[in-house]
């Protein structure tokens, strides 16, 4: 697709600096771009490289200025370059249409603008809403509620009475909905505790691929509308997450616990169950998170522990070779010093 500079400064709420009818055909990084190619510089260090690229325009932040390149100034380069990829590599739009492989009951209610591709199965009384597109190999149990412009990437499985939000993105091997790992005691022996709950998912989530989202053990395991979970992630069952969070990859989450609006999670931490973290807390990579964590704090470290308290035990693990060799020295001196008395002190 083609644009002019000044369209997409129309589009994004931007400024443009020089020939706003300069063509653009696409967008690339800086060490990628092409004549008649558009690039973005966030930072002011980045924006000596977009302007010796072959680019012909170039999203700014900054103050910046050029002899050579069109500019398009904006508050945030990066939100806008969000902005324009959507508008030079637009979706594939959905043909609607039943594939005739796919087994649909026939209680199920599917909206006639939605997809449902090869190899998929809807369950007994499913709602698919507007433009959903399940894209192959998905099994959608009874009583699931998705709603409209949902996709279901191949091979996503949903458990029986899970609920989706609108505008929902769940990729490949994802699993939504099975069982809690539950079990009692009982004569020897781990009894199954039944696990009857659903999952509830908001609007505007996306999830990435090979995640696993129990359902809970009685209530719903719930994410909140506008949180955005990566690829091989695992929440248990009851789990509670809120708005607009951010997890990361082979982030564990154990069973009942609660994280409330904007916390983010960094790859590879453990999360016990039952804690209660805050608002817009953040938890460092492979952190080990054992205690509640009040609002706005950050953690790092297995167990975590406030940022600082972290950082000052790094900086002393960091010091500790040279420590033993002090102390060694010191051991030395002592033992001289205790030989010298020995010697000196009178018989007895």
């Amino acid at each position: 697709m083609t644009f002019t500079a000044s369209q997409i400064a129309l589009q994004i709420q931007g400024e443009v600096v020089g020939d706003g009818a300069v063509q653009l055909t696409t967008f690339a990084s800086a060490d990628r771009a092409q004549p008649g190619g558009l690039t973005f510089a966030e930072k002011d260090s980045y924006f000596a490289a977009a302007e010796a690229s072959a680019a012909s325009a170039i999203l700014v932040s900054g103050p910046g200025t050029s002899a050579t390149k069109v500019l398009i100034r904006v508050p945030n380069a990066r939100v806008a370059a969000a902005k324009v990829l959507a508008m030079f590599f637009p979706s594939e739009p959905v043909p609607p249409g039943v594939h005739p492989s796919a087994v649909i009951a026939a209680s199920a209610q599917i909206d006639p603008t939605a997809r449902v591709g090869p190899g998929c199965v809807v369950g007994e009384r499913v709602k698919i809403g507007a433009r959903g597109d399940l894209r192959g190999g998905n099994h959608v149990g009874a009583d699931c509620q998705i709603g409209d412009d949902v996709c279901l990437h191949p091979h996503v499985v949903l458990y029986p009475r899970t609920q989706i939000g609108h505008r929902v993105a769940i990729h490949a091997g994802t699993v939504i909905g099975s069982d809690g790992y539950g079990y009692v005691f009982d004569q020897g022996r781990h009894l199954k505790m039944p696990q009857v709950g659903n999952v509830v998912i908001g609007d505007d989530v996306e999830i990435g691929a090979n995640t696993a989202i129990d359902r809970g053990a009685l209530g719903p395991t719930t994410i909140g509308a506008g949180t955005k979970i990566d690829n091989l992630v695992h929440l248990a069952h009851n789990v509670s997450l809120g708005r607009h969070c951010l997890i990361m990859g082979q982030v564990g989450f154990a069973g009942s616990t609660q994280l409330g609006d904007y916390g983010v999670i960094a790859s590879q931490s453990g999360i016990s169950g039952h804690l209660k973290l805050g608002q817009q807390i953040v938890v460092g990579g492979k952190s080990g998170v054992m205690r509640d964590i009040p609002d706005k704090e950050t953690v790092l470290g297995f167990p975590a522990v406030p940022d600082i308290q972290a950082k000052r035990q790094w900086i002393g693990i960091q010091k500790l070779p040279q420590m033993i060799q002090q102390l060694r020295e010191l051991e030395k001196k002592v033992a001289v010093l205790t030989a010298q008395a020995a010697e000196k002190a009178p018989p007895v």
